[in-house]
């Protein structure tokens, strides 16, 4: 006799709570496997501090900030910025090993709603990339940078930057079930530093050339960059001269930028991990 899945709830109350209670238990199986790598855990408080010395001491020497001011306190929002963008490369990878081991088939077969992996996936990297933005501005604190304009302020950085990696999240689900390959997946992570370090997160975009500036200026991670700047109070926000319309408004831009990534890959990621086949 064949096993038959139980139909999911009628109503959309239903399935929403059903998809969170399903998502949460995802999540929680997600980050109780951390122990069994704690070399991921390692690399959250290691990583900060590595790049504070590199980038803060060895290169911020060299570099002038523009309208003066501590290279460190321009530097933090950058490396906030990256260490969000690194949430595309680890639930990227983490999919992927999961679809290459075989853990999305077993996910599939069990009477679970179908968004809840995917939810769970992008939960338990909010939830990591916390504790990293945590000990990233302990090590910031540690080092001179400052916050300037409030708590409030303060507050509402971090939530942009949050909201940022959430909308990253959920393009690495999509991604990692494209690949469904660990091996393949490890190899594209270098393509993704790129996005990162074309922008203003370690280095002023007014030296670069036009083509490039233009690209630099627009990219998403420049707009979240120049808005957790402005909302800390830390140098480095452009006043004047040519700016690009996403650094003029960088606060509503990265809420377009995110709150338009979400629209795209959620559903997109949703599809794939219900149609994708090994």
């Amino acid at each position: 006799m064949a096993f038959e899945l139980p139909a999911p709830p009628a109503t959309v109350a239903g399935r929403v709570r059903w998809a969170l209670a399903d998502g949460t238990t995802v999540v929680w199986r997600n980050l109780v496997q951390l122990k069994s790598q704690p070399g991921e855990l390692v690399g959250a408080v290691v990583f900060p501090a590595i790049m504070i010395v590199l980038f803060g001491y060895v290169f911020g020497s060299a570099i002038k900030v523009p309208g003066g001011g501590n290279y460190r306190e321009y530097l933090l929002p950058g490396l906030f910025a990256m260490t969000t963008l690194t949430s595309l490369m680890s639930t990227m990878m983490a999919v992927a090993t999961d679809a290459s081991k075989g853990v999305m088939d077993r996910f599939r077969s069990m009477p679970m709603a179908r968004s809840a992996v995917p939810f769970g996936q992008v939960g338990a990297d909010i939830l990591v990339g916390l504790v990293g933005m945590v000990i990233l501005a302990a090590c910031g604190l540690a080092v001179g940078w400052r916050i300037h304009h409030g708590i409030l302020s303060a507050l509402a950085a971090f939530g942009l930057l949050i909201l940022m990696r959430y909308a990253l999240s959920w393009a690495g689900v999509l991604f990692g079930l494209l690949v469904k390959n660990e091996e393949t997946a490890d190899q594209l992570v270098p393509l993704i530093f790129p996005f990162s370090m074309l922008s203003n997160s370690f280095v002023p975009t007014a030296g670069m050339p036009a083509w490039l500036r233009t690209i630099a200026d627009w990219n998403p991670v420049s707009a979240a960059v120049a808005a957790a700047r402005d909302l800390f109070g830390n140098p480095g926000v452009p006043r004047s001269g040519h700016i690009a319309l996403p650094l003029q408004h960088p606060v509503a831009a990265t809420l377009v930028w995110s709150v338009g990534l979400i629209m795209i890959f959620a559903p997109l990621a949703v599809h794939r991990y219900r149609t994708v086949e090994r």
